[in-house]
């Protein structure tokens, strides 16, 4: 790719478009899809099952838009009104085990709608049944939502419910439509799905029939939804979900997870504002206001650096496909972390500093940071350890920082970001947020 065409791409769009001829497959830069013949994807028994051209409506397409409905925007609107809600009970939360018990929750909410935005990277969402497994799932989640703060207090059979009728009813409905359409090797991949769900929703309301939760089953339950997809689903008869159909992709996926991101970017601003109106706005707060708005924005840039190409490349190297979810969680655990850091800013800016407050403080922008890295790593095997030495900064003034007042930590975290960004990376690459990578021909 030569320089004059770099410069002028965006990371938002154009995006690199993978084709696939003849058994290879090779990426160019197009500002379209080229639509693909198709690719016959084997069942577990070895027999052409399903085409990407698509021989059934529900399945679709490659040559179909990859933007994302507006069913889907809000969809995912209903999920970051959740993880403010997560935000703001890890602040309230004294002990490291309370803390550990809502990020588990927090797993199981972003394991939703990551489920969910695989079905609808597959299967066409402007499709009457994937319509009604979104609002099947914007309903389970603001029924975990609801449960959550008073999860101790009788309510973790809500959750435990929400999460599971939410995971079921989708495999219930895509089995039932794709047997009425013939599609039998989409039948068995919505199959393998249904069947670990199944299997983990037993852990589920076995932990909550006490009314309080048993966080040892659910953490066995949300293990069990973890590692079975990273493995591909294995299910007794029907084998492991072919590693060919991790192989098709549109480009919807990867906007799905910029567009959720960046609107969970969001909640690090709109955590401490919901804060601060509720307390006396004096020069403390509002410059702990005008950090977090930093802060947010560095995140974004971090973030948004090539991140459509990388999630693209991600898509056609099958180990980075399937491991995408669990990179943007830890990004995901880290936008919240640092929510609740400034929920707590807010309150109270000047004094001593508590260590739990450090970690959130300097723990949930570190965490982002190296969800980043890491989902770059696994794309590019590339990591800019010159950037990277940034987030030594507010590792290294920790022993001190416990008698600082929190608003000059976050000062000093905020400038750690601001040399991750301004700093150039290794070889060719140029700073992330500002410029694409040059490759000279």
């Amino acid at each position: 790719m030569s320089s004059s065409i770099a410069r002028r791409l965006s990371p938002w769009q154009p995006r690199p478009v993978a084709r696939v001829t003849r058994g290879r497959r090779e990426s160019s830069i197009r500002g379209r899809a080229t639509p693909a013949p198709p690719i016959i994807l084997q069942g577990c028994g070895g027999r052409p099952g399903m085409t990407t051209g698509g021989t059934a409506a529900l399945v679709r397409r490659p040559e179909g838009s990859a933007r994302a409905t507006l069913l889907e925007l809000l969809f995912d609107v209903v999920f970051v009104a959740a993880l403010a809600l997560v935000s703001k009970l890890i602040a309230e939360r004294e002990s490291w085990t309370g803390a550990a018990e809502v990020l588990l929750t927090l797993t199981a909410i972003w394991w939703t709608w990551s489920v969910t935005s695989t079905t609808t990277e597959f299967y066409d969402p402007d499709q009457r049944p994937i319509q009604v497994i979104l609002m099947v799932a914007m309903v389970g989640s603001v029924g975990m939502a609801a449960a959550l703060p008073m999860l101790s207090a009788g309510h973790a059979m809500v959750f435990a419910i929400a999460y599971v009728t939410t995971h079921v009813v989708r495999g219930v409905v895509l089995i039932t439509s794709l047997h009425r359409q013939g599609h039998q090797a989409a039948k068995r991949r919505a199959t393998r799905f249904l069947f670990w769900f199944v299997v983990s929703g037993v852990f589920w309301i076995a932990g909550a029939v006490t009314g309080a939760p048993d966080w040892r089953l659910w953490a066995v339950a949300i293990a069990i939804d973890l590692f079975f997809a990273a493995v591909r689903y294995p299910t007794p008869w029907l084998g492991q979900v072919p590693i060919e159909q991790y192989d098709r992709t549109t480009g919807h996926l990867g906007e799905r997870y910029q567009q959720f991101i960046i609107l969970a970017l969001g909640d690090i601003i709109l955590v401490p504002t919901l804060e601060v109106s509720g307390t006396q706005l004096d020069r403390f707060r509002l410059i702990a206001l005008s950090c977090a708005f930093a802060i947010m924005l560095l995140l974004w840039q971090i973030y948004v650096f090539r991140a459509g190409q990388f999630l693209l490349a991600g898509a056609e190297a099958r180990l980075a496909s399937r491991l995408a979810p669990y990179t943007h969680l830890v990004m995901l655990a880290g936008v919240v972390g640092t929510a609740a850091a400034f929920d707590l800013v807010i309150a109270r800016p000047t004094g001593a500093t508590p260590v739990r407050w450090l970690m959130l403080i300097v723990g949930g922008p570190l965490l982002f940071v190296l969800g980043r890295v890491l989902f770059t790593w696994m794309v590019t095997n590339n990591v800019s350890w010159r950037r990277l030495a940034w987030q030594l900064l507010p590792l290294l003034v920790l022993p001190w920082a416990g008698g600082w007042p929190p608003l000059l930590v976050t000062v000093v975290v905020a400038a750690g970001l601001a040399g991750h960004i301004l700093t150039p990376g290794g070889g060719r690459e140029t700073r992330p947020g500002l410029e694409w990578r040059r490759t000279d021909d």
